[in-house]
């Protein structure tokens, strides 16, 4: 990798000054802190990640390379990347490029070598704030003064930049170590599910697949009635960027679904369902990103260790006079992870049960969405 300076700008005033990665030029976003050790290239392909400059915890960041089988979506989504040091070094029978390359291939902006954790440091204690990433324009003042006209992700509908352009079809299961990855051949008749894609993860696709669906993949502006026509016999509503009340033609989607077929919402899903149900959510200081949450479920008292990535949350106070309780909470700070309806098929989680990357401890709720659509439990 050749040295280039660039430059940080917060917000906050806050400047650090390190190289450059990736691609030249500027990124502009949120700024959040990801405490995944492992799974970066999943991370800059999570369309969840449109809008902010993720900053990696994990100080050497790259050295297994990145590959075309591991990529959650198209394309990298995340508007930037931090890291302490990018390894040059691709070290894996699987690599096929390295983390400069791939960045600079997908013109990806990026810097490292700054102190990341004195950074994760100050958006922890500051919280989650707008940034300019910069390898041409290097004046600080400058700098700091166009990252405070940014304009933030509250009120901003960036579904609408991630989502499909038109429905398709999936039946690609998980991933196989002698095969790759192979469309599922269900033993019975597969479950005709419908997605919603408010940015959705293709690992989530494969889990779907791979318990028993058949799934159509839908634009975000399809509409409830639109879904029914297809005649599912569920309904799955995906991770996706930004603040879930900027999206209120998904809201009214959903609604439309109510008492008419099982739904399962992750992540942004889990929020538009809250608020479908009447319910409200809020922006966390600097939210969830990593893959060592743990979450408690309430019925069981068992501990998860969960995969997240979301920067808003639910209130569970606001949805439980319509006839939800909360599920499962977060031990971090005590906000809602999970929820259910008391009467209707309907539940969903706020963390990402597919992980990738991240821990597998919650996969069981795909199963447990089969066999609410089968009628076998709740």
């Amino acid at each position: 990798m050749t040295s280039r300076r660039a430059v940080l700008a917060l917000r906050d005033g806050r400047v650090f000054r390190g190289e450059s990665l990736g691609a030249a030029g500027e990124a502009s976003g949120e700024v959040v802190f990801n405490t995944s050790m492992t799974g970066y290239q999943e991370i800059l392909t999570d369309p969840s990640y449109r809008g902010q400059i993720v900053l990696m915890t994990y100080p050497l960041i790259g050295n297994y390379g990145l590959n075309e089988e591991d990529a959650e979506s198209r394309r990298p989504w995340a508007n930037g990347f931090i890291v302490r040091e990018a390894s040059a070094v691709v070290s894996s029978w699987r690599g096929r490029v390295s983390l400069d390359d791939y960045m600079k291939r997908h013109g990806v902006v990026g810097i490292q070598g700054i102190d990341t954790r004195a950074l994760t440091r100050h958006v922890r204690d500051h919280g989650a704030q707008e940034g300019i990433i910069s390898t041409g324009d290097l004046d600080e003042h400058r700098l700091v003064e166009r990252a405070q006209a940014l304009p933030g992700l509250v009120g901003r509908d960036l579904v609408r930049e991630v989502t499909a352009d038109a429905p398709f079809t999936w039946r690609e299961g998980l991933w196989d170590l002698s095969r790759g990855h192979v469309a599922q051949r269900p033993r019975t008749a597969p479950l005709r599910v419908v997605a919603y894609d408010s940015g959705i993860k293709l690992n989530i696709l494969r889990q779907l697949a791979s318990a028993g669906c058949e799934v159509t993949v839908v634009p975000a502006r399809t509409s409830g009635e639109q879904v029914l026509e297809m005649k599912p016999d569920g309904v799955f509503l995906s991770n996706g960027p930004g603040d879930p009340e900027a999206v209120p033609y998904l809201v009214d989607s959903v609604r439309q679904l109510f008492g008419q077929v099982p739904i399962f919402g992750i992540c942004l899903g889990h929020q538009i369902l809250a608020l479908a149900a009447g319910g409200a959510t809020f922006k966390l200081p600097f939210g969830h990103h990593g893959g060592n949450h743990p979450v408690k479920n309430l019925a069981t008292g068992r501990v998860e260790i969960t995969a997240q990535n979301h920067g808003f949350a639910v209130d569970p106070a606001s949805v439980e006079p319509h006839g939800w309780e909360m599920t499962h909470v977060n031990l971090n700070d005590r906000t809602c992870e999970g929820m259910r309806h008391r009467a209707l098929p309907m539940f969903s989680v706020q963390y990402h049960p597919e992980a990738s990357p991240g821990p597998h401890d919650a996969s069981y709720l795909f199963s447990r969405f089969t066999a609410l659509i089968r009628g076998e439990g709740g």
